[in-house]
This record gives C-alpha cells, structure tokens and sequence, in this order.
C-alpha cells in the first residue's frame, strides 16, 4: 500500500479511471493499529486494485472533503469521485472489509 503524502498527489491519485483504494488513518490511531494487522491478506486478495494509505492529520483536506469524521476509513474513487465509503464504525472486522469490497469492486 502507498502512501500519499500531499493533497495534489492524492487527487491526482482518484483521478484514476480505474477504481482505486484509500485507507485513511492516524499515526495515534488504535483501530487503525489493528487493522494494520489484518489487512495485508485482504489486499492481496484485491490486487488487480491500487491500494493506497493517506494520514488523515498530514492531509486534513483529502479528510474534510470526503467526510471522514472516524478512522480508519476505506474509500473506493474513480475519476475524481468517491464512489464508497467504508466508516470506521463499520471497518472493525476483515469480514467487515471484505464485504464492502465484495459490494464496491465489481
């Protein structure tokens, strides 16, 4: 998974017109600690998709703009828009994460 560093990377990056895989997160955040401990097994399985990480402190506006209020969060976008949006209420599981990318990346 790559990290976006900078907010014109990250449009940049959701420009794609292919579907593309955000995970936003915080250094101090536990939940994103624990997915991190999961999620590697999940992204091989979906790696025909770009996957990429953004720290929701570094870039506040990729966050503010796509209304991620909890983290972690995956978000799928395509050509500039955000087709889905995984909150992190919802994002506690593989089996969570699994599902709504069952559901997003037809």
């Amino acid at each position: 998974m790559r990290t976006i560093s900078q907010y014109a990377e990250f449009e940049e990056i959701t420009q794609s017109e292919e579907p593309v895989v955000v995970k936003f997160f915080a250094d101090w955040c536990p939940d994103c600690t624990r997915m991190n401990q999961w999620i590697d097994p999940i992204i091989d399985e979906y790696h025909n998709f770009n996957w990429y990480q953004i720290n929701r402190d570094q870039v506040p506006e990729a966050a503010t703009e796509n209304d991620v209020m909890g983290i972690p969060s995956l978000l799928v976008f395509k050509n500039n828009k955000k087709l889905a949006h995984l909150h992190s209420a919802n994002a506690k599981t593989p089996e969570d994460v699994k599902a709504f990318l069952a559901e997003n990346l037809k």
